[in-house]
């Protein structure tokens, strides 16, 4: 009889988790974070890293499909610079080559589509050149 019960307990307690399904990310859970927050005025990579903020764990193969970096923080919003996509040493770490003709504030806008989740990841980070 107990066999039964613990049986019974065990399907009930499979059902409830079928239920519930997978729990869904959102795009708010991911983030880009800066890794180099200053660089060398001129020729310049800059790295940053698409982290899943619940977890911590770097986030691979994300579609960039927005970049741009210009003097915004600087009250320039007007002057911007090429930004290029430049090979990765590592999964989840996103490089960029870009050529900063001014020291100051730079604006690193980018917009990601994360593979499997809705929305689109889209941040603006600050990075600062230097001479």
């Amino acid at each position: 009889m107990q066999r039964h019960s613990l049986r019974a307990a065990a399907i009930g307690v499979a059902l409830l988790v079928g239920m519930a399904g997978p729990a869904l990310a959102d795009a708010k859970d991911y983030e880009f974070q800066l890794l180099d927050k200053e660089v060398k005025q001129g020729a310049a990579v800059i790295s940053v890293k698409l982290v899943h903020k619940p977890s911590g764990r770097a986030v691979p193969d994300a579609v960039i499909f927005a970049k741009r970096i210009d003097m915004g923080p600087e009250a320039m919003e007007a002057m911007t610079a090429p930004l290029e996509v430049a090979p990765s040493p590592e999964p989840g770490v996103y490089r960029f080559k870009t050529n900063l003709t001014m020291e100051g504030q730079w604006a690193l806008s980018l917009g990601a589509k994360v593979q499997g989740e809705t929305g689109t990841v889209d941040n603006k980070l600050i990075v600062k050149a230097v001479q």
